[in-house]
């Protein structure tokens, strides 16, 4: 059984028998769950280690550019020979890209060899232009000659070298094929030069394949899994600026003025919150819609600079828009359905005003509340630059071997003046298993920290609230700044391992529901789950059984986390009263709850939701459509900017959700505690939570008020 708190919260007198009364809540505490603050000092060591892996061998310019022939990224100024602008890259020999389509042939073209240019090659309208390697050895030009020449040096080479750059062996190579600039790779358009087809038959060069398998080809190694999601990495790194507007400063401005809405327009915030949430949905959709092609003419293209208008080539990324336009739309039509739904609700929740109005006077009287989350949010703000710079460089932490193969890929080499066959393969990015360990890692180690240190910012918020409830609301000195810092200081010195214990929870349930959907497509894209209806409701229950299992999680974390900062109790046991409080009068609390987290939760919606609408803007300018930034798609950053938004709206929302919270937890303790009447509830507060009519009109719904007529 829970005993009386009347000796940890509410004045009481000191032990040395004066008549002053002591502080609101109890100072003389013992540090709680101390082995996970040890665990979580560990992990932020092995963080920093993990992290320092990736600097030490990251490149992140791979997730953008391709590698050439010698195993240089594209690009890469630091490489021999120096690649600085040469940043394209283009297949030399075309009837290896033609056999790397082949179903029955073994080769790759990771094998194909594979230079850096500035510009893709285009045949020339009355002769045959080339393109040379990289020049060296007896070819006397330095790279910036090479390039003003487009790549072209024939005319230098000896009849030898003349004759096998017509066996297609090198070190000049023919073009026969247009080529266009597809996401910083040159790919072949299977229209042949006619011109240039007979000048190199004229001139006696080996048979060329013309099949439109070389368009495919390239097309296929473009449109890779790997290849698109190194795409989608780089497009985060190219939109830091969005990240940092749209993802960073803009939650915090609307949270702030949210907060202030709703402490002085309580009773309009429900309606303009739903109504607002509708029209953003309406409006991200749109615009999803937009970039997929389905309105305008304004979506998304893999082409980079100006082209034939007459090319159109199709990549993976407008395929996942056009499933994210489906889903968007489903989840628009859901919600206005649920809003309407819910309007009778709004309409006869006047306690959730009225609770509201109560906590908008607790933010009015301790005024440090809506300044508080900013410190949080600083630290998040830094933590999240360390953690996608460490991200960019695990992503792209692989080491780049040469590739082991033993088919024909001879070239001629300018340094040891001689066709080489042995160590004529490509080069790749070889992931060993660790790397994979260590971005799991990085991506569990980001989740904690978050989770962390909302966790701490819902604690400092509860404590102060807890102080103004159970000083009966008292306008003292102690109310308006000292009662947030008072519990910092508590928090830092007892109670950092309860809050990572709870965020540890919340971070474990929410990885095996991550691993167990990977699992579950990994088996439905290898056709191996089961069609009968018994698996699929096997499947569908679990997925509930997790959902349900999360949302109760984080519902008693929250609740604990109150108690913590008003008991100093350890996670479990501060679980385990908050649990029975609730338990005790959840019809009581249950009226408030639901329809109050309805409406918070859709007012974060709408503050990520208009991060996510902004960050379609500024994506939508010039500078994120074409060269150097160009991204692929702005799905990407746009669902980062989205889930920032909502992180930094958790943060300042958690203002109005644990003060309302802690209101109630605290009420009921109070009731408790003195015979079912609260003692230290403002009377508003009393009306709200003992008003019977209207629970039963919230409980039971529109079928009790017919029942009354």
């Amino acid at each position: 059984m829970r005993g009386p708190m009347g000796a940890v919260i509410g004045r009481y007198p000191p032990s040395d028998g004066s008549a002053q009364m002591s502080s609101i809540i109890r100072h003389n505490r013992k540090c709680r769950d101390l082995v996970f603050l040890v665990i979580f000092i560990a992990f932020w060591v092995a963080m920093i280690v993990n992290s320092s892996f990736g600097f030490n061998q990251g490149n992140p310019s791979r997730l953008t550019y391709g590698l050439d022939y010698k195993g240089n990224v594209c690009g890469d100024k630091h490489a021999k020979p120096g690649l600085k602008e040469l940043e394209l890259k283009y297949w030399l020999n075309p009837n290896q890209v033609y056999l790397s389509g082949l179903k029955d042939n073994q080769f790759k073209l990771a094998n194909a060899r594979s230079i850096c240019l500035l510009d893709c090659p285009i045949p020339y309208e009355d002769s045959l232009s080339w393109v040379c390697d990289y020049p060296d050895g007896d070819i006397r030009l330095s790279m910036d000659d090479w390039i003003d020449r487009n790549y072209d040096y024939y005319e230098f080479l000896t009849p030898e070298l003349r004759n096998t750059s017509l066996q297609l062996q090198g070190p000049c190579y023919p073009v026969i094929f247009p080529s266009i600039n597809v996401y910083w790779t040159c790919q072949f358009i299977a229209r042949p030069s006619n011109v240039s087809l007979t000048h190199w038959q004229q001139m006696g060069g080996v048979k060329i394949n013309e099949d439109i398998i070389i368009d495919k080809s390239i097309h296929k190694a473009i449109n890779s899994r790997s290849s698109v999601f190194k795409r989608y990495m780089a497009d985060i790194g190219k939109a830091w600026p969005v990240l940092i507007v749209c993802g960073g400063i803009l939650p915090l401005f609307l949270s702030v003025i949210w907060l202030l809405l709703i402490r002085h327009f309580v009773a309009a915030m429900p309606w303009i919150t739903v109504g607002l949430f509708n029209i953003l949905m309406i409006a991200v959709t749109m615009f999803f819609y937009l970039k997929a092609g389905w309105i305008g003419n304004d979506s998304i293209t893999p082409i980079i600079g100006e082209h034939d208008p007459y090319i159109h080539i199709i990549g993976r990324e407008l395929h996942h828009l056009h499933a994210v336009a489906v889903i968007m739309t489903s989840i628009m039509v859901v919600s206005i359905l649920t809003s309407i739904a819910i309007v009778r609700r709004i309409l006869m929740a006047t306690s959730v005003l009225k609770a509201s109005h109560v906590a908008a006077k607790v933010i009015g009287e301790a005024q440090a509340l809506i300044i508080f989350p900013v410190i949080p949010y600083t630290i998040l703000a830094i933590f999240y630059m360390f953690w996608f710079s460490a991200a960019f460089h695990l992503f792209s932490s692989g080491q780049v071997v040469q590739n082991d193969c033993n088919l024909n890929c001879c070239a001629y080499d300018l340094v040891s003046k001689r066709v080489n066959c042995d160590r004529c393969c490509g080069y790749s990015i070889h992931y060993t298993p660790h790397i994979g360990v260590a971005i799991l890692f990085h991506l569990f180690g980001g989740y904690w920290a978050t989770q962390f240190f909302i966790a701490c910012s819902s604690t400092v918020i509860a404590g102060a609230v807890a102080s103004y409830y159970w000083a009966r609301g008292e306008t003292s000195p102690e109310i308006p700044f000292l009662p947030v810092f008072a519990t910092m200081k508590r928090l830092a010195r007892y109670n950092l391992g309860s809050v990572a214990l709870g965020s540890l929870i919340v971070s474990f349930v929410e990885s095996i529901r991550f691993m167990l959907e990977s699992i579950r497509r990994r088996l439905k894209v290898a056709g191996t789950t089961s069609d009968n209806w018994f698996g699929k409701t096997v499947y569908h229950a679990s997925r509930f059984f997790l959902r349900c299992i999360e949302w109760t999680i984080k519902s008693v974390n929250r609740n604990a986390y109150i108690m913590i900062a008003i008991t100093g109790k350890s996670f479990c046991k501060a679980s385990a009263i908050a649990t029975d409080l609730i338990i005790s009068n959840i019809l009581r609390i249950g009226k408030v709850n639901v329809i109050g987290d309805v409406i918070l939760f859709l007012g974060k919606l709408c503050v990520s939701l208009s991060t996510a609408l902004f960050a379609f803007l500024m994506l939508d300018t010039h500078k994120y459509k074409s060269g150097h930034n160009k991204i692929t798609s702005p799905l990407f950053p746009v669902l980062v900017c989205w889930a920032l938004g909502y992180v930094v709206a958790t943060l300042f929302f958690a203002v109005v959700e644990m003060s309302i919270d802690t209101i109630i937890l605290s009420f009921c303790q109070d009731s408790e505690e003195h015979q079912g009447t609260a003692q230290y509830a403002p009377p508003l507060l009393i009306q709200t939570l003992d008003d019977q009519n209207e629970m039963q009109r919230l409980t039971q719904g529109p079928q009790s008020d017919s029942l009354d007529v």
